[in-house]
């Protein structure tokens, strides 16, 4: 955008530069509305037609001094000429497109430029406008993805905080369907998972040949649900089978943006959690666990029949609410990298400029990632830790997955590690972090051996940095969903 710059070295009060094409239009605008040719105002003025030309058309920069004569000339204020709108609609359409046509981004699809002139209908203007606006959309929505999905994390990860992670409409969505099917306690059974797929009107179908990057598809028309083979799947059957289901009892449509696909995975992860431990029963369990101090995520585990970490999630979505403890929770990498996180109790997350948890290093010494150097990982895991904020104690436990092993780390303040099975450990760590002298500074004899003669080969974390596709959800090939519904669409 080429630009005029501020007229305060005339003295004149504007606080903004000056768009050249807007400054043009206007110029092009006034003279029209005065009735005068463009030979006929350069004659005024006494310049040559081919300046003005160039000045109405945005390629030349004028003097303020000639903006005050052809204000002048023209019968307007020189402010007119100045302000930083488009005259008209027509006239803000051919500068957006005469703008799009000399952008890298079109430069960059070899396409021939469209002249703007007035033999261009409007219509056509408009068309041409918005087809560069949505091409600008979708490339800036790709670039910025690592830090969109990062912000909005954040910014979820803060709506969650701000209602200790309890959701009472989505309880009783969950408590609805429920009692849709008579499932009032204990484990959800694969009987009262079919119940409620046909409350729904779905029907499921397994099937071996679904897209790498897709847990389920949904046939709309005919109302079917694809399922992995059990075998292809790390994750429970009937989570994947609750989650889908949770799309549609709570009327969501497609994601608008990155931040509304955020949204609707937790929203749909929540319901199904709620659906494999119902509200009323698990806050029982809860309760008379907590009041004999014997409070254990492995028990939730097996009253209810759920992973490990779907008794944690459910556990984070309760223990505030309904136990007053304050807590966090983590899913961290072998790595140490943070998969997930959820804090109400000012544990210190590592976090980056944008406040954004996921894909950070978690400190060496806190249990989510001390776990993987113990004697034996896949036991309980208890310790507790003092940080900067207090100590906190927590329980971990790793769960193995075709992707590697993960550590499931939930954690409350010191006061509150009275109630939990695991208090009495002797297990104990300090973190300083992130003061880079606690773990992220080699020892300086390590560093003085080696600093100068390592170079390792890092590994790219493709669920951090890639951008998105172009398809409507996150790392989903349209195509292939497409392809995979006309095979196994009925006949």
């Amino acid at each position: 955008m080429v630009v005029l710059h501020s007229p305060r070295r005339m003295g004149f009060p504007m606080d903004t530069d000056i768009d050249l094409a807007t400054l043009g239009q206007r110029i092009r605008h006034a003279r029209k509305a005065k009735g005068m040719t463009l030979g006929e105002l350069a004659q005024a003025v006494d310049r040559a037609p081919s300046l003005l030309s160039q000045i109405e058309n945005g390629k030349r920069e004028p003097r303020l001094t000639l903006i005050q004569v052809l204000a002048g000339a023209l019968g307007v204020d020189m402010a007119d000429l100045l302000k930083p709108e488009a005259p008209s609609h027509r006239a803000a359409l051919e500068i957006a497109l005469t703008r799009a046509q000399v952008s890298p981004l079109y430069a960059s699809l070899g396409l021939p430029q469209v002249g703007v002139t007035s033999k261009l209908p409007t219509e056509a203007l408009e068309a041409l406008v918005g087809l560069h606006a949505e091409l600008e959309r979708k490339a800036s929505e790709q670039a910025a993805t690592p830090e969109e999905a990062r912000r909005a994390n954040a910014e979820l990860r803060q709506r969650m905080r701000d209602r200790d992670n309890y959701f009472a409409e989505l309880e009783e969505t969950a408590s609805g369907l429920s009692s849709a099917i008579g499932h009032t306690k204990g484990p959800l059974t694969e009987r009262g998972v079919n119940d409620l797929t046909a409350h729904l009107g779905f029907t499921l179908h397994r099937a071996g040949d679904l897209p790498r990057a897709t847990r389920s598809i949904t046939d709309l028309r005919n109302r079917r649900i694809y399922l992995p083979l059990p075998s292809h799947t790390n994750h429970d059957p009937r989570t994947i089978v609750l989650q889908t289901l949770a799309h549609f009892a709570l009327g969501h449509s497609e994601p608008e943006n990155y931040a509304d696909f955020l949204r609707q995975r937790v929203e749909v992860n929540y319901v199904a959690a709620a659906l494999l431990m119902p509200e009323a029963p698990a806050v029982d369990f809860l309760q008379r666990a907590k009041s004999a101090k014997a409070l254990a995520i492995e028990d939730l585990r097996d009253v209810f029949a759920v992973t490990y970490e779907t008794a944690a999630h459910r556990f984070v979505n309760l223990a505030t609410h309904h136990l007053g403890i304050p807590i966090h929770f983590m899913r961290v990498g072998e790595d140490g990298i943070i998969y997930k996180a959820y804090e109400n109790d000012d544990v210190t997350f590592p976090a980056d400029v944008t406040g954004a948890i996921e894909g950070q290093m978690v400190c060496r010494y806190w249990a989510a990632r001390a776990v993987f150097s113990a004697g034996d990982r896949y036991a309980s895991h208890y310790q507790y830790t003092d940080m900067g904020r207090g100590t906190y104690w927590c329980t971990t436990h790793v769960e193995r997955t075709s992707d590697g092993d993960f550590a499931i780390d939930v954690g409350v303040p010191y006061a509150h590690a009275k109630w939990f099975q695991g208090r009495e450990t002797t297990v104990r760590a300090t973190s300083s972090c992130p003061d880079p002298s606690c773990c992220r500074r080699p020892p300086e004899g390590l560093a003085g051996r080696w600093a100068e003669h390592a170079w390792p080969s890092a590994r790219v974390r493709s669920h951090l940095l890639a951008a998105l596709p172009p398809g409507t959800f996150p790392g989903v090939d349209d195509t292939d969903v497409y392809t995979f519904l006309d095979r196994h669409a009925p006949a």
